[in-house]
């Protein structure tokens, strides 16, 4: 019966779907429900910042609510800092007004297990009574999730609301093998390589290799942390495929890497590599009737002990080969909006300059938001500009070019002594965020990560790359200087911190 409610109820997606584009279009009536559940394998680490990840969507907010008739239901697992919404409100000081703010309703369950957000909603009749009060108009509504599982389905049935995300029936497509399958059938370059079903299976694809290294990803894995790097000869040579793992998830072990790979599968690669070597993304949004568009091109920055794992991107991508992967991006979303996926999705890529020019191949598809999403949210609510695929350029309304760069992991233990007002204190007293008039400068998020994990993001928005990395590095080393007095540490002496690096690690 639940699949049958699911299926009616997005069937009103495409009379929706002028309200569904997120953009600021006229005085489109409108109830956007958001629930930013990570609902995906996540390593323990990111546990304490799980609620702040759930802040992420907040800039999107302003951008819905510019439309005079649109309501915003944002539900999280602990309360939002009141201050924290005075500050997005001010990022367009147009919208910080007594309207715009009653049609923003925050629900929070106050609940800060490490359970997904959808199942603390479901587990609560209460909670879900006061959304559907919240939405006047279930015809005029949708749920907006960072991801889709089963649990989001049921709420979307419970809340009589159709969900803006893949189908979970679809997930095979955004698997690590499911890739594979459809980068081969629609001809997109990808890397050599072997569906496997376990420690037995890699060792034979490993001896069609041509020796050098090959990279193995859990079919499930996530931001790199199921890959793993594997010597080709010594693991040939020896038969022993553990001793010539490197895994890229430091809290896993290889014995329960090997575990996981046999119960969900997985596959082996070549792995690419060359002096110069990047890891850009394409971005797509799918519409009901088929329809895909590219929102964005980026490069991924990559960190981790392997180049592996997501840190942060720059947008855009590299106009050398950006209209490339736009392309071949543009492919695989119209092989996904024929099996019926829906939604934001994006597809990543692996470039290496060879002497012919950048060559580009395809490594996976994610049929969810991920860490490229709030970012392009953020300078399309800022400056209500679009992304041009072919020219690989963003312009304003204005007609002005932008460029950022942006991090979820700008973090050092010296942070945590700080809190989320003494952050907000300093951006404003040095007027290091956001400057409307110009449409350069920083927008913060996870901001409520910052003391209790050292961590906070940002988009950093200039005229030229250089603009916007140079925005970046002032904030952090104004961060870094401020914790530093707060720890009675001379500021000018250097502080271990993370983010985006100089350049992109490899990842594959």
């Amino acid at each position: 019966m639940a699949d049958r409610e699911f299926a009616q109820l997005q069937s009103r997606l495409r009379a929706l779907w002028p309200a569904v584009t997120l953009r600021s279009i006229g005085d489109v009536e409108r109830t956007v429900v958001v629930v930013h559940s990570i609902s995906m394998d996540v390593p323990d680490q990111l546990i304490p910042v799980f609620p702040a990840y759930e802040e992420r969507f907040l800039c999107l907010v302003l951008s819905l609510l510019r439309s005079r008739k649109s309501r915003v239901v944002y539900v999280t697992s602990q309360p939002i800092l009141p201050r924290l919404i005075d500050y997005y409100f001010g990022l367009v000081p147009e919208l910080d007004t007594p309207d715009a703010r009653s049609r923003f309703s925050v629900v929070s369950l106050v609940d800060g297990r490490n359970e997904p957000l959808t199942k603390k909603v479901l587990a609560r009749p209460g909670a879900i009574e006061r959304i559907r009060r919240l939405v006047a108009q279930p015809e005029l509504a949708f749920l907006l999730p960072f991801a889709t599982s089963r649990d989001e389905v049921e709420l979307a049935v419970r809340l009589g609301i159709p969900l803006y995300g893949a189908d979970p029936k679809l997930a095979w497509l955004g698997t690590k093998i499911g890739g594979r399958r459809v980068f081969a059938e629609e001809g997109v370059r990808h890397a050599r390589g072997f569906e496997v079903g376990g420690e037995r299976d890699v060792l034979q694809a490993l001896r069609q290799l041509d020796g050098g290294r090959a990279i193995v990803k859990l079919d499930r894995g996530v931001s790199g942390l199921g890959n793993a790097l594997v010597d080709v000869r010594r693991a040939c040579d020896d038969g022993a495929l553990a001793a010539a793992m490197e895994l890229e998830d430091t809290e896993a072990s290889v014995e329960n890497y090997l575990a996981a790979l046999a119960d969900q599968g997985g596959i082996v690669e070549g792995l690419i590599e060359g002096d110069d070597l990047r890891s850009p993304s394409a971005q797509l949004r799918i519409s009901p009737s088929g329809q895909v568009d590219i929102l964005s091109t980026h490069d991924q920055v990559l960190g981790g002990p392997n180049g592996q794992t997501y840190f942060g991107c720059r947008f855009p991508a590299d106009p050398e080969y950006a209209p490339q992967i736009a392309a071949e991006a543009l492919t695989v979303g119209r092989r996904l909006a024929r099996e019926g996926v829906i939604g934001r999705c994006a597809v990543d890529f692996v470039a290496v300059r060879t002497e012919a020019g950048w060559e580009n191949s395809a490594i996976e598809i994610n049929l969810r938001c991920g860490g490229t999403t709030h970012p392009f949210m953020a300078i399309s609510t800022l400056t209500d500009g679009v992304y041009d695929p072919l020219a690989a350029e963003f312009r304003t309304r204005l007609g002005d070019v932008k460029h950022y760069v942006a991090t979820d992991h700008l973090d050092s233990p010296a942070y945590q002594a700080l809190t989320p007002d003494d952050l907000l204190d300093v951006v404003s007293e040095r007027a290091l965020g956001w400057d409307a008039e110009r449409e350069t400068g920083v927008a913060l998020h996870m901001v409520s990560a910052l003391a209790v994990a050292g961590r906070i993001g940002l988009t950093a928005v200039g005229d030229t790359p250089t603009d916007a990395s140079a925005l970046y590095r002032e904030l952090k080393q104004t961060l870094d200087g401020l914790a530093a007095k707060a720890a009675g540490v001379r500021p000018d002496l250097p502080q271990p911190a993370r983010g985006v690096p100089a350049a992109s690690p490899r990842r594959q």
